[in-house]
C-alpha cells in the first residue's frame, strides 16, 4: 500500500459462531473515536438486553496505535485479545468489533472461548467490506473576490470540491486533501498573491 494509506470499514457488518450451544454475535463496525464505541455497545446492550458478555476490541489512529480490549467478565484474555487479533490480521484501523454470547449451557474452556471469540470478529469481518482510506488534511483557504478564478482553476484541475464555501468581498472556503498531493496543491495555491491557508485538522 501507499504510505498514506490505511485499511478501515465500509459500515456495520454482522456474524455468528456457535459452539457447544453458546452463540457468538459478531459485530464489526467503522469509528473515528473512543465515543464511537460507547455508543455502538449501548445500541447491542439494548438489542441483546438479555445476553451477559460483551467483548470487544478497536483500533484507532493511522497506524492503528490507539488501541484497547475487553474481556468483559470471561477469563482473561479469552476474549478481548483474540478480537483484537482479528483486527490486527486484517490490517484495520478506525474500526471496532464486539462480540456478544449467549451461554448454551456447556462451558468452552479457555482455548474453546478464544476460538469462539475470534471466529465471531472473522464473520463480521468476511460479511463487510474492507475499503481503502487515505490520511487526509483539512484546509482553509481565505483569499480576495478577485483572486477567485485562480483558486478555482488549482482546484479543478487536481479535481478537488471545495467544501463550506463563503464568496463574498473575502472568500473563503475548506478542502480536504489526500496528504500525498497536499505539499503541491498548498504550493500552486499558495503561489497565487493574497492567497492564506490554515490547516484545520490532520487524519
Amino acid at each position: 500500500m501507499e504510505a498514506d494509506v490505511y485499511l478501515s470499514l465500509k459500515s456495520r457488518s454482522e456474524g455468528l459462531f456457535k459452539s457447544k450451544g453458546s452463540k457468538h454475535f459478531g459485530y464489526a463496525c467503522p469509528i473515528t473515536s473512543e465515543d464511537d464505541v460507547k455508543r455502538f455497545i449501548e445500541e447491542l446492550k439494548i438489542e441483546h438486553h438479555s445476553a451477559r458478555h460483551f467483548c470487544f476490541a478497536y483500533r484507532l489512529g493511522f497506524n492503528g496505535d490507539r488501541y484497547r480490549s475487553n474481556d468483559d467478565g470471561e477469563p482473561n484474555n479469552s476474549a478481548g485479545r483474540p478480537i483484537l487479533g482479528v483486527l490486527k490480521s486484517y490490517n484495520l484501523t478506525y474500526s471496532l468489533i464486539v462480540v456478544v454470547r449467549y451461554f448454551g449451557g456447556t462451558k468452552l474452556g479457555v482455548g474453546g472461548l478464544i476460538e469462539a471469540y475470534r471466529e465471531a470478529g472473522v464473520a463480521a469481518i468476511e460479511n463487510g467490506s474492507i475499503i481503502e482510506c487515505f490520511r487526509s488534511k483539512k484546509y482553509k483557504v481565505i483569499y480576495p473576490y478577485s483572486r477567485m478564478g485562480d483558486v478555482m482553476n488549482v482546484l479543478k484541475r487536481a479535481s478537488i470540491s471545495p467544501e463550506n464555501t463563503d464568496f463574498q468581498l473575502e472568500c473563503s472556503l475548506e478542502i480536504t486533501l489526500r496528504e500525498s498531493l497536499a505539499n503541491s496543491i498548498t504550493k500552486s495555491l499558495s503561489d497565487i498573491s493574497e492567497v492564506e491557508l490554515t490547516i484545520l485538522s490532520e487524519d
